[in-house]
């Protein structure tokens, strides 16, 4: 019996043994990759790209350009505004509704007159 015991023993430790040795190697860009998707800088980036890409979709969201944004925002902002003036022909910056005609002129309406820009 306890010849029986020693040898499950060393059945078992010789498993764990052979488990342990043969995990495969690491992929280091597989690593890197992974370790990036779950970073909470990708996770901002990630909610930053859906809020813009709401902005975009609807014109009839405020962008709100002030005036302590950097160069970066501001171009990124002013950007969204005018493909949004492109394509659907009407945009919110600062409140204002801003429209652009046919004749690709800018306009917005004050008091019930337009007033190009």
């Amino acid at each position: 019996m306890n010849i029986f015991v020693i040898f499950l023993i060393l059945v078992i430790s010789f498993l764990v043994y052979k488990k342990i040795k043969s995990k495969k190697p690491t992929n280091l860009k597989l690593n890197k990759f992974k370790n990036k998707l779950q970073s909470t800088q990708t996770n901002i980036e990630r909610i930053f790209l859906r809020e813009e890409e709401k902005t975009f979709s609807n014109p009839s969201i405020n962008i709100y350009i002030g005036f302590y944004d950097n160069e970066e925002n501001i171009n990124r902002k002013s950007n969204i505004h005018r493909a949004r003036l492109s394509k659907f022909k009407k945009s919110k910056l600062n409140g204002e509704m801003i429209f652009q005609d046919d004749k690709q002129r800018i306009y917005k309406f004050n008091k019930g007159k337009k007033v190009y820009l």
